[in-house]
């Protein structure tokens, strides 16, 4: 297993640098200048020429490329054009929020998609297996910013329930975070409904029931945890795109996580910002699936990384 965890620590590296070097080039042949958004249209352009060089905008590309990688190497992102703050300082001081959506987020998904997901496989064709469906093709048809919107309409404007937006306790969390997990829900009933058929329809399953094992003891024990495989599966992927993809969430219910830095980093072309905030979410993708990986071998001891 250690083994297997630095091959794949050594792999991200060229991933990693790719994704670097893709949104470097990106955004510097994208259109709108930085420093124009900083000083706006009046400024001279003694002003602007002198902001330029301050930056490096000046140099060749090649040598900014040069000058970025090597702060980079020594844990320097950089600073925020706008903000003029320390890129890294800016990144942990708002992670921890985007996190906090996403753990919540995962939460629910895994709660109710999971358990919606065994209630239909244990009466397939029946009432709950169709309301499974139901909420499986409207979770799925639906996009984010169109769920957010109406649960806003719904739970704040008119039974006024919940915030419509800020930051605070678990009463501004639970919209944006049914918002979020809205598609995972609906992804791990119908994943979890099919991997428990097939775990309900083995051998095992039968002989646990010939033992005269409770009925719960059989779903919980036996076949749930045998069908863990594509669970996990899904659940790794949708935790790491609640933690690189929140962008629009955050939008909508005014949440102070790095989704929300990112659209404002574009918005005010801080390309620093947008650099690190990349670099940092790609490396956090890239942690989530190795993840992933050892927790197969924790839920299945038949899968082995030797």
């Amino acid at each position: 297993m250690t083994a297997f965890i630095i091959r794949r620590l050594l792999l991200s590296i060229p991933t990693l640098f790719g994704v670097l070097v893709v949104a470097f080039l990106l955004l510097y042949v994208a259109p709108g200048d930085p420093v124009m958004a900083m000083v706006g249209e009046r400024a001279d352009e003694a002003t602007i020429a002198r902001l330029r060089a301050e930056l490096r905008l000046d140099d060749p590309l090649p040598v900014q490329f040069g000058h970025y990688i090597a702060g980079i190497a020594k844990g320097d992102l950089g600073k925020s054009y706008i903000t003029n703050r320390p890129i890294r300082k800016d990144i942990l001081e708002r992670f921890p929020k985007t996190l906090q959506l996403a753990g919540a987020a995962m939460l629910l998904a895994t709660v109710l998609g999971v358990t919606l997901g065994v209630l239909s496989a244990r009466h397939p064709g029946g009432l709950m297996d169709r309301f499974g469906l139901a909420v499986a093709y409207l979770g799925i048809s639906f996009p984010v910013y169109w769920v957010g919107l109406l649960l806003i309409l719904l739970f704040a404007v008119t039974l006024h329930w919940l915030p419509p937006s800020g930051f605070g306790g678990i009463r501004y969390l639970a919209l944006p975070a049914l918002a979020l997990g809205m598609r995972s829900i609906a992804f791990l009933a119908r994943m979890t409904r099919s991997a428990m058929l097939d775990a309900l329809g083995a051998d095992y399953v039968r002989t646990a029931r010939a033992k005269g094992l409770s009925e719960f003891l059989v779903v919980g024990r036996h076949a749930l945890r045998n069908a863990m495989i594509p669970i996990i599966t899904v659940l790794g992927l949708d935790f790491g795109a609640y933690l690189t993809g929140s962008i629009l969430t955050e939008t909508i219910f005014s949440w102070p996580g790095l989704g929300r830095y990112v659209v404002n980093a574009i918005a005010r072309r801080d390309l620093p910002a947008i650099q690190g905030s990349v670099l940092f979410l790609s490396a956090v993708f890239v942690l989530v699936n190795l993840i992933t990986d050892i927790a197969y071998a924790k839920a299945d001891p038949r899968v082995s990384y030797n």
